[in-house]
């Protein structure tokens, strides 16, 4: 597929197809340059990214924005970035497939005078700004959470999500580290869920049937967490009257079955994720750099968390969705440049 392919560009362009569009040279344009867009936490975000977009352009805050999603290969982002330096948009806002590979291409934007914003899933090129999330010390609290539920014995699957990407890296080592906390622990299997239900779901009822009781998940997020409990449902046995100590992901399914699963039989396990909403946090940052801020390189995302305490709270959410609160241009003043 050519990269005409994968390009939407929203509000800019009627027909991308008949040649690039025409954008008014005075008038600020944003892009968002996603790696991936093939699980839920992505789509979510790219949603938040497009309506605080929308809300900028209509309040004449920006004249246009881009967004060009990929299919999870570094050539393709590459490729991406590149049409963008051509097209030459004044912020360039990316959730990159490497934190190395693509920093090349990245200085040659900042080179032609484009603001780069890394965000999510981050880029090391110096002259980018990062905003992100606590990945290590987020999920090294989840997993002591998770595995104090077992009381620190037992068998555990680690599940790992997009492959080649910075948060996976930063969340498996950070579950690596508080694995060696606990040395009644087993890891029985690692698999890759790539942030996915489906695949989640398929690679644990791949492994399943050569493995001990498995006590404990630890997961990643981004939809694996439903994926996980239908390839134990599915698997039945043992598990379909004592489930393992999930991870939860913030997926509104998960915690949809485990209020429900908590109300059957006291199941207990805890959830916390990285918000999608980044994506309009990311669109208001670019906003504020276009009027002046001086934001730091390096900036964190708080995450969302839910436990016993107030699980009843998010039970009735909308299916198919990530936990996340919508950002605004104000949020991002408060708490992001201050």
């Amino acid at each position: 597929m050519s990269v005409k392919g994968w390009i939407s560009v929203a509000a800019v362009a009627a027909g991308l197809g008949g040649g690039q569009p025409v954008l008014a040279q005075d008038a600020p344009v944003v892009a968002l340059s996603n790696s991936f867009y093939g699980n839920t936490w992505r789509q979510q975000m790219v949603t938040a990214f497009e309506e605080a977009a929308e809300a900028a352009k209509a309040q004449g805050l920006i004249g246009d924005y881009i967004v060009m999603n990929g299919d999870g290969s570094v050539v393709q982002q590459q490729a991406h970035l590149a049409e963008l330096i051509l097209r030459g948009v004044d912020i360039i806002t990316i959730n990159s497939a490497s934190e190395t590979a693509l920093n090349g291409v990245i200085e040659e934007a900042c080179g032609a005078g484009i603001t780069v914003i890394s965000f999510d899933s981050i880029a090391s090129a110096p002259c980018n700004y990062q905003l992100n999330f606590d990945f290590t010390g987020y999920k090294q609290a989840q997993a002591r959470a998770a595995l104090d539920l077992i009381g620190g014995e037992g068998n555990a699957i680690v599940v790992r999500g997009v492959a080649g990407s910075a948060p996976d890296a930063a969340m498996y080592a950070a579950q690596m580290d508080v694995l060696k906390e606990y040395p009644g622990v087993t890891v029985a299997a690692e698999v890759y869920g790539q942030a996915t239900a489906a695949v989640a779901q398929s690679a644990i009822a791949n492994v399943l049937p050569s493995l001990p009781q498995v006590d404990v998940v630890l997961a990643q997020g981004g939809s694996d967490d439903m994926g996980i409990v239908q390839a134990f449902l599915q698997y039945g046995g043992s598990y379909t009257e004592k489930m393992p100590v999930i991870e939860g992901g913030g997926g509104t399914d998960f915690v949809k079955w485990w209020a429900e699963e908590n109300a059957r039989s006291g199941y207990q396990t805890i959830s916390m994720n990285t918000t999608p909403g980044i994506g309009g946090a990311a669109l208001w940052l670019a906003v504020s750099m276009l009027q002046g801020a001086e934001p730091p390189r390096e900036m964190i995302m708080p995450v969302a968390t839910v436990n016993a305490d107030n699980l009843a709270g998010y039970a009735d959410l909308p299916a198919g969705m990530i936990i996340s609160p919508s950002y605004s241009l104000e949020w991002v003043q408060d708490n992001l440049l201050q």
